[in-house]
């Protein structure tokens, strides 16, 4: 089997070579914007061109490897290495030409993600881990906050919301709760870029539930490798990502709120 600096080398290439194919028609008018679970949640042709890419540059360099894509599903491999991708993570702010979207890739063992990479190309960022070896933004080795149990009051947190209406209604319902106990709350839009915002401290913690292996495949192990620690969300009902000494307190609050059933 590959290196994971072999693998992190593919993924790198292959997640910056979709974010420049998305920057390069991100003024161009929409040639299709469907929509999936809601009339919220869209979709455009960049979404799957996107897509198409990392399947081609991926599985082109790496045949035998499984695949698993947000939008055209999965493809089984026999490597033992399966390849994670959000080919267009946050499409709303990519509609609206809003920063806040990013191109996702992880590389999964047997033991879960052994690479992450997401590339935000508006931002010129490109966030890379490998599982124990660290985390950087750009080449630069990059951490989490400091913050502890006592930081809970300045802790600038981020979240994300569900399609659903319904959902969206009991999820402000938590949110209000939320503010009264933290510093404040940003709403970006895409889940790997709140997760790698966690791993170079652009916030303080994240959280949110109801997400896709391929929201959280790359990013959690950006967020992990930079020294957070990151919950399961089949453990807790939400994903979290804080600072190790944020964490349980953050995570009694947002259960205390309601958080694993909004």
């Amino acid at each position: 089997m590959a290196t994971s600096d072999e693998l992190l080398a593919l993924a790198v290439t292959a997640a910056t070579d979709a974010g420049e194919l998305l920057l390069g028609a991100l003024h161009m008018a929409r040639a299709t914007v469907n929509t999936k679970s809601t009339l919220t949640d869209m979709v455009t042709e960049m979404d799957h061109a996107s897509e198409a890419l990392l399947r081609e540059r991926l599985l082109g360099a790496r045949p035998q490897d499984g695949f698993l894509g947000e939008e055209t599903g999965e493809t089984t491999g026999t490597s033992g290495v399966r390849w994670v991708c959000d080919p267009l993570d946050g499409t709303t702010n990519y509609i609206y030409a809003h920063p806040g979207f990013n191109v996702a890739v992880a590389a999964e063992d047997e033991q879960g993600a052994l690479v992450g990479v997401v590339v935000d190309p508006l931002q010129s960022d490109v966030f890379t881990a490998t599982r124990g070896g660290g985390a950087h933004r750009n080449g630069a080795v990059i951490t989490c906050s400091a913050k502890g149990a006592d930081d809970l009051a300045t802790a600038l947190c981020a979240t994300g919301f569900a399609y659903d209406p319904v959902r969206r209604a009991r999820q402000a319902e938590v949110l209000a709760r939320m503010l009264a106990g933290v510093r404040d709350i940003r709403r970006m839009g895409a889940a790997a870029t709140d997760l790698c915002s966690v791993a170079c401290g652009r916030v303080d913690a994240y959280w949110e539930r109801g997400l896709g292996p391929w929201d959280l495949a790359a990013g959690s192990l950006i967020a992990a490798e930079a020294g957070a620690t990151v919950g399961d969300p089949a453990d807790l009902g939400f994903v979290l990502a804080a600072p190790a000494g944020l964490f349980g307190p953050l995570r009694d609050l947002l259960v205390d709120a309601g958080a694993a059933e909004a």
